[in-house]
């Protein structure tokens, strides 16, 4: 820790002073209490797209614009500019006009179309591979509540005619590859469908509840690695289909020998000569992954008694009796743990396409694809999850090798988070209502924390109902946002604020707004609108 404050003291310190081994970033972190976003340009003049993020390397800010059908990049290139200010204890002057503007700070590298007529881009979708500079966007068309019954679908899951995943080289804007999905439903809103951990992506079919495991190559294309539902290893459907034309040529055999010559009525009972790969509605077999976790379920109820009596009624009681209420569970979400599992959520059909599923019951499986077992096996009210998740909630949150994500404030890293969740944790009414509340974040949405170290609560206090690191929109306030020095709690260190700077005329208008924070400058980006859409209020907050 430092033991001055000042910039050019702390400079000196570093090079006097050897930090503690593994401490050398979050000693260089420190000097971000000096250097701040302590101006704001109001109203910038900016194109009118809609700005999704910075990547987590801050090479790139993505944009599509307003029709959804265009991808724009551009680079962060700062503010330029000269002054012939000779007093340095005067205020700095105003900036000229054209340093006011947004190409003064960003400059577009290119604008690529991705989407047909009839495909809209999805500007909550956005996915980035660092190691190749690869931007993963997606397409669709509208989606279709009422679509016609499939065999393999689950019921109540609307119906999306295409999805389309476009892989784009972000240094040139090359689409590399793409990958469609039709009649399908994705959940593509804040990537919650989609998760990426180093080159393995995987997404989720809520339709046909399949786990799509696919991995980007350093070429820059999309691999079928295997599909996880119906069935788990590569080598089901085989051993399924040589089992099938087994049995067909046994139940041939005794049928000619009993029933010579009614070769239609064999055709006819026979049911399994026109056998398919996926289920239907006529099959009675339960998907792979649902009989692994019906039979985990199963032994975890066995192995708790010993007395073969007491066993049986114990699975009577809480295995049989809840036997339908398992077999129709479906997959929620799903994100990687690390390359060999996956943390999968299961719930009801309702609670898998409404927005809010706080009160449908869910629960939560670890996967082994290796092994194709499941592991364990947890409910949303589970006490011990819970202690897993407050003490190693790093573990859920950085599913990746970025190095800048791994310093995303969590419970497990930072002692103020901590407090402040045994704060709430007392608070509460019910332990076990804030369990699930806790819980209700699980799995975490890939990419969907800002590693904006002015989020780091070790440095900076802030109100996390007007912003914090979480990649959503917030209800925009007209006071200022204030950022406190942890360190010293009574120093105002920079304050943000969204919209114009003499506040909105129209005070009766529902605003949001977003926050878009390079990771590593003091550099920020604020878009204020209301929910009818009209032009936004774009502010950029930098260090002067």
């Amino acid at each position: 820790m430092f033991t001055s404050g000042n910039i050019t003291a702390r400079v000196f310190e570093r090079q006097i002073r050897t930090p503690p081994p593994s401490a050398s970033v979050n000693r260089s972190r420190l000097f971000y209490e000096n250097l701040v976003p302590n101006s704001t340009l109001y109203d910038v003049e900016s194109p009118d797209h809609c700005f999704r993020k910075f990547t987590e390397d801050g090479l790139f800010l993505i944009s599509f614009s307003r029709n959804h059908q265009e991808l724009i990049v551009y680079r962060p290139s700062w503010l330029t500019y000269s002054t012939t200010q000779d007093d340095s204890t005067a205020p700095p002057p105003p900036l000229p006009r054209r340093a006011s503007r947004f190409d003064s700070f960003f400059t577009q590298l290119y604008s690529v179309n991705l989407a047909s007529a009839n495909e809209l881009i999805c500007k909550d979708f956005f996915l980035y591979h660092q190691t190749r500079r690869f931007g993963l966007f997606a397409t669709s068309t509208a989606q279709i509540h009422d679509s016609a019954p499939s065999p393999d679908a689950v019921p109540g899951v609307p119906s999306i005619d295409k999805i389309t995943f476009i892989l784009v080289r972000l240094d040139d804007g090359v689409v590399l590859d793409e990958r469609a999905f039709h009649h399908d439903f994705v959940n593509l809103a804040h990537n919650m469908g989609v998760f990426l951990y180093d080159d393995l992506l995987a997404i989720l079919s809520l339709r046909y509840q399949r786990i799509h495991l696919l991995q980007i190559r350093d070429s820059g294309h999309l691999v079928d690695a295997r599909a996880i539902g119906y069935f788990c290893r590569e080598d089901d459907e085989l051993f399924l289909n040589s089992s099938s034309q087994a049995m067909m040529m046994g139940q041939d055999k005794s049928k000619q020998q009993s029933l010579v010559g009614n070769k239609e009525d064999d055709s006819a009972e026979n049911g399994l000569q026109h056998h398919s790969s996926q289920p239907s509605g006529s099959n009675s077999f339960l998907s792979g992954i649902k009989q692994r976790l019906l039979s985990f379920i199963f032994r975890e109820i066995w192995n708790e008694e010993s007395d073969n009596v007491l066993r049986v009624q114990s699975l009577k009681k809480k295995f049989y009796f809840h036997y339908q209420d398992y077999v129709d569970l479906i997959i929620w979400k799903v994100q990687f743990l690390d390359r060999q599992h996956l943390l999968i959520k299961f719930g009801s059909v309702d609670g898998g396409v409404t927005r809010s599923a706080d009160h449908h019951p869910a629960f939560f499986a670890v996967y082994n694809m290796e092994t194709t077992d499941i592991v364990a096996f947890y409910q949303n009210s589970a006490e011990d999850l819970y202690q897993l998740f407050e003490q190693f909630s790093d573990h859920f949150t950085v599913s990746s090798s970025t190095p800048f994500m791994s310093f995303v404030t969590s419970h497990s890293n930072s002692v103020h988070a901590l407090e402040q969740l045994k704060y709430m944790k007392n608070k509460a009414n019910s332990f076990s209502q804030f369990v699930k509340k806790m819980l209700l974040s699980l799995p975490f949405s890939c990419q969907s924390q800002s590693p904006s170290p002015y989020f780091d609560q070790s440095l900076f206090r802030f109100d996390e109902k007007l912003i914090s690191a979480a990649d959503r929109h917030r209800q925009s306030s007209d006071n200022p946002i204030k950022f406190i020095s942890r360190r010293q709690p009574q120093t105002l260190k920079f304050k943000i604020k969204p919209g114009p700077e003499c506040g909105s005329a129209d005070g009766r208008s529902k605003k949001i707004c977003s926050f878009l924070f390079h990771p590593h400058l003091p550099l920020a980006i604020s878009i204020q609108q209301t929910l009818f859409m009209p032009p936004s209020v774009v502010n950029i907050h930098f260090r002067r």
